[in-house]
């Protein structure tokens, strides 16, 4: 691939330009609104100008709704050999393709699984995509050269190609995006209203759940817009699991000893379903989850903690596995939860202990 146009320069699609620009790829940018595509330019993404010839990969960053009249558009015009999408639903945008009697040809639908809570050329970073499972939805239609250039284009990357078919890539983002994104956004608003005593007292455990509920309404709505039939059927069990829930907790409160069995059983079973759900996530490097153990330690709120302690764990020769940062309100201190191997947890707490930290049991 020598070069390449971005049709749509927000987070994924100048992250992708900036991959290829730092490969030494020609980048074309054009956006709907030019002040993007400038700003994208500006970061060195590529130039803020259509190909006066034939670039090698077109890739459409724009919204669901707005993928197949853009790349309908594109096509018609003849600006790529090859063409990919990155929109986050690929059974739709197919059809309309087929609907406008496009070539399918040249086309392949694709869908990084990344992103970040900011939108915008100015969240981008060409790391984005890096580990990252990146699927591509290719048909017996598909013309071996553009399959080896969207390959290309998840390689430059250094994402990891997954290929699945377009509507079982849409039933699976339902569950696994989707979802997440409209039940963080549903346990944020009861926060909306809530007393602030209440609101002070948030742990990590709300932090986790709230992340994603900081995400743009109006990127979710385009996207929820082009897949609501899966994300509703994953909804709907969900619903299920809720009236059981409620009906469990009210029956805890009954003073009939039997309903408060059947209360206590009900939430066993939606909290084990949970494990046997949680196990199945992938761990470190795409490999089951392991169980860690957790070293807590009291840190200050100032610069050069973080490092100390990394650098003191790197002495102890233990590997930290992940990290965690939970803020104390109003004290400029936090816990740091240091997962590590079961094994080496004995070590790294004698060293940190020897070298003045405060841990936390």
């Amino acid at each position: 691939m020598r070069t390449a146009l971005v049709i749509g320069t927000g987070l994924i699609g100048t992250s992708a330009a900036l991959v290829l620009a730092g490969r030494g790829v020609r980048v074309h940018l054009v956006d709907h609104d030019p002040a993007q595509a400038r700003t994208a330019a500006a970061l060195g993404a590529g130039y803020d100008e259509e190909p006066e010839s034939t670039v090698d990969l077109a890739i459409v960053a724009v919204p669901p709704a707005h993928t197949a009249p853009t790349l309908a558009d594109a096509m018609r015009r003849g600006l790529a050999r090859g063409y990919v999408d990155v929109a986050s639903v690929k059974g739709g945008p197919h059809r309309d393709l087929q609907a406008l009697g496009c070539d399918l040809s040249r086309y392949i639908g694709t869908h990084p699984m990344a992103g970040r809570e900011s939108s915008g050329p100015l969240a981008a970073t060409a790391d984005l995509f890096e580990g990252r499972p990146w699927v591509l939805t290719p048909t017996r239609d598909s013309d071996t050269e553009v399959l080896n250039l969207a390959l290309e284009l998840v390689a430059l990357c250094r994402a990891v190609p997954i290929v699945m078919d377009a509507d079982a890539h849409d039933r699976a983002v339902a569950l696994v995006s989707h979802t997440p994104q409209l039940l963080s956004s549903m346990v944020a608003a009861r926060l909306r209203d809530a007393d602030d005593t209440a609101v002070r007292l948030c742990g990590q455990g709300i932090r986790d759940v709230t992340r994603i509920a900081a995400s743009d309404p109006r990127m979710w709505i385009d996207i929820l817009a082009a897949n609501p039939g899966p994300v509703a059927d994953v909804l709907a069990a969900v619903a299920a699991d809720l009236d059981e829930t409620v009906r469990s907790l009210r029956a805890l409160q009954s003073a009939d000893e039997t309903k408060r069995a059947e209360g206590t059983a009900g939430i066993d079973d939606v909290l084990r379903r949970g494990n046997a759900g949680r196990v199945r996530v992938p761990g470190k490097h795409g490999a089951a989850p392991t169980a860690y153990e957790t070293v807590r330690v009291l840190i200050g709120d100032q610069p050069g903690e973080l490092a100390r302690i990394f650098a003191d764990a790197g002495r102890a020769a233990v590997n930290i596995e992940d990290v965690r940062i939970e803020h104390a309100n109003g004290q400029q201190a936090g816990l740091i939860q240091l997962m590590v191997e079961p094994q080496a947890a004995p070590a790294l707490t004698a060293a940190l202990r020897e070298r003045g930290w405060s841990l936390r049991t």
